[in-house]
């Protein structure tokens, strides 16, 4: 039971979103174009390229998925505005629906629609890891790597180096973290390679343990 920490900074429900996040980064790359949808760093540095180059219909096609990862961050905001903290459906509880919606939505959509679903799923990262963005008061991300492995390196060097077995205990939940998203792409490869465009529907799984987690855990603690 949850009785000290909010339940969104949970490592439990950390886990069960980062298979989704994990699982839809193998979707866009296996099923989706070979692309990594989940983060916008490729699609800005080949915006960049292709500026540089005048290829002014590329520039176009990597804006549109930034675009979108800038929008769910919006509406993500949006939604928090709308709920609040207090109402009976929290608004964290009000992004993860709109997730399950949008990732049914994508399984409908064939292959022609592939750059529409690249990029709903940067819109569904973005209200993601807007709102779930802590573990036990520390930031951490359910969709993206680097800042896991950075903030939990930093932690285990500064804990071997000061002697804080504290400091290199937290450090575990980055690369746990890490660890669940490899996981999570492996099922994703797995699953891709069975059910092809549908595959995405798998994600509701997570995210309707996340809404069950969190539903029963608010009873006892802060969301």
């Amino acid at each position: 039971m949850i009785k000290s920490d909010r339940v969104s900074e949970s490592v439990r429900l950390g886990t069960l979103l980062t298979v989704t996040g994990g699982f839809m980064d193998a979707y866009s790359y296996l099923v989706r174009g070979g692309v990594f949808a989940n983060a916008e760093t490729g699609n800005i540095v080949l915006m960049g390229l292709n500026l540089a180059q005048g290829n002014w219909g590329k520039v176009l096609h990597y804006l549109v998925p930034v675009i979108a990862f800038a929008v769910g961050v919006f509406v993500a905001e949006w939604v928090r505005k709308r709920l609040g903290e207090e109402a009976k459906l929290h608004w964290k509880e009000g992004v993860l629906w709109l997730e399950v919606v949008l990732v049914f939505l994508a399984g409908l959509i064939p292959q022609a629609g592939n750059d529409f679903v690249n990029c709903m799923i940067a819109f569904i990262c973005a209200m993601q890891v807007e709102a779930f963005r802590k573990i036990h008061g520390k930031a951490f991300a359910t969709t993206m790597c680097t800042g896991n492995l950075r903030s939990g390196t930093e932690l285990l060097s500064v804990g071997q180096l000061e002697h804080d077995n504290k400091k290199k205990g937290e450090s575990m939940h980055y690369y746990w973290i890490n660890f669940i998203f490899i996981v999570g792409a492996a099922i994703g490869a797995w699953v891709c390679g069975r059910f092809a465009e549908k595959s995405i529907w798998f994600c509701l799984i997570p995210l309707l343990g996340a809404l069950g987690f969190i539903g029963y855990q608010k009873r006892n603690a802060e969301i």
